[in-house]
C-alpha cells in the first residue's frame, strides 16, 4: 500500500502565561492510499491538533511529519501551502463558506487560489454540485442553504482539486439527526465511488464506527489503534 502521511516522534506545546501545554506526545502513526480511519478521543485529548497537522495547518513543536515519504516538516509556508491545495481537501464543523459568492463560486474558489484556470474547473464544480444533490442551488448563496446543504457545498469544494486525502474535523457536530446520517452515507459513497483516503476526527460513536480503522487519542498519547 501507498504510505500518504507519516509522523515520526511527533510532540505539541502550547505556550499559555509561563507555561508548556503538551497536547500531543510521542505520535508515530502511518496513513495509507485508500485508508478510512477515525480519530477519536474525549474533548481536550488532541484529535484536532493531530488533524492540523497531519493537513500540514499547523507545525509540530517536535518530531517529524512526512507526506508520501518526503519530510516537510521544514517546509517554507508557501511550499506547505502548495502541497495543501494540491493534496489535501479540508471538511470542517465549521464550513467557512464566503456569503458573497454563490454555491459555485465557493466551490471553484480554491482551485482558482491555486491557480489553476482550465475551464475543466467549472465542469467538475458543476459534477460535484449535481453528484452532492446541489444541483439547483448553485446560484444561491450560502445563507440561503440548509445546514446539510451547506456541509455539502463545504465538501464539494474540499474536493474540487481532486485531492488524494480528505481530512475532517467534526463534519457533522452542528447537524441534526437526520443530516448527520445524510452526511455519514455521503462520506461512505464518496469514499466507495472516489476510493479516496478519509481521515476524520469525530465524537460521534456511530461515524466512528463506519470506518475500517479508529485512533483512539487519550491525554496527548495514541492509546489503541483497532483496525
Amino acid at each position: 500500500m501507498e504510505l500518504l502521511i507519516e509522523t515520526r516522534n511527533l510532540y505539541k506545546n502550547f505556550r499559555k502565561d509561563s507555561q508548556s501545554i503538551d497536547v500531543l506526545k510521542n505520535i508515530n502513526l502511518k496513513i495509507f492510499k485508500g485508508d478510512k480511519v477515525a480519530i477519536v478521543g474525549k474533548s481536550g485529548a488532541g484529535k484536532t491538533t493531530l488533524l492540523h497537522i497531519m493537513g500540514t495547518l499547523e507545525l509540530p513543536s517536535e518530531g517529524e511529519i512526512f507526506f508520501k515519504n518526503r519530510d516537510i516538516t521544514n517546509l517554507s509556508e508557501n511550499q506547505l501551502a502548495s502541497l495543501r491545495g494540491k493534496n489535501i481537501g479540508f471538511v470542517f464543523q465549521f464550513h467557512y463558506l464566503i456569503n458573497e459568492f454563490t454555491a459555485i463560486e465557493n466551490v471553484v474558489l480554491p482551485a482558482v487560489v491555486n491557480g489553476f484556470k482550465d475551464k475543466n474547473i467549472y465542469e467538475r464544480a458543476n459534477f460535484l454540485l449535481d453528484k452532492l444533490g446541489l444541483g439547483k442551488r448553485k446560484k444561491h448563496k450560502p445563507s440561503e442553504l440548509s445546514g446539510g446543504e451547506q456541509q455539502r457545498l463545504a465538501i464539494a469544494r474540499a474536493l474540487i482539486n481532486n485531492p488524494e486525502i480528505l481530512l475532517a474535523d467534526e463534519p457533522t457536530g452542528n447537524l441534526d439527526t437526520q443530516t448527520s446520517q445524510e452526511t455519514f452515507d455521503l462520506l461512505d459513497e464518496i469514499y466507495n465511488e472516489i476510493e479516496m483516503t478519509i481521515v476524520i476526527v469525530t465524537h460521534n460513536r456511530e461515524l466512528a464506527d463506519r470506518f475500517e480503522r479508529k485512533i483512539i487519542l487519550e491525554d496527548g498519547y495514541v492509546k489503541a489503534e483497532i483496525n
